[in-house]
């Protein structure tokens, strides 16, 4: 055979395998190529969502903090408001049961000076008939005389 048959037969050999190629084998990869570009996009698709989902959360979560953080300090400051409101409340029943208490201390001490004054007054008023009975050298009878007694015991 001659160089420009077995060309020819090349020739005719490679547009076989070319367009069996084309027909049978190309398809099948192109499709499976398409689907792989298919699933890349998907999945830079859904990373792009879940990303903004990220954000968004994360905003949230923010958000939640800040919020959690100003009831945290209402709640300290209405918890300081209140402990000082009842501090303030316990001086004040603290003030009122020392005045109390004073008053009642005055008042027994008063009853105390009544008491002692009432005992030295019988006592001295004792000792002015004792020495009254010492001078007179005779008794000196407190029935008959309760009213000069009473009269030098108040005077006393």
């Amino acid at each position: 055979m001659s160089i420009t048959g077995t060309l020819i037969v090349q020739m005719i050999v490679f547009l076989i395998l070319v367009g069996f190629t084309m027909k049978y084998v190309w398809p099948p990869i192109a499709a499976a190529l398409d689907e792989r570009a298919r699933k890349i996009a998907e999945g830079l698709a859904a990373a792009d969502k879940a990303k903004s989902e990220l954000a968004a959360a994360d905003r949230r979560v923010e958000e939640e903090l800040a919020k959690s953080r100003n009831e945290t300090a209402q709640m300290l400051a209405d918890a300081e408001r209140r402990a000082q409101g009842i501090v303030e409340e316990a001086k004040g029943r603290a003030t009122e049961e020392a005045n109390k208490i004073i008053a009642a201390a005055k008042a027994e001490a008063d009853q105390q000076t009544v008491k002692a004054r009432e005992a030295l007054r019988e006592q001295v008023a004792a000792l002015a008939v004792k020495g009254a009975e010492q001078i007179l050298r005779k008794e000196v009878n407190a029935g008959v005389h309760a009213e000069l007694l009473q009269r030098l015991q108040t005077e006393l």
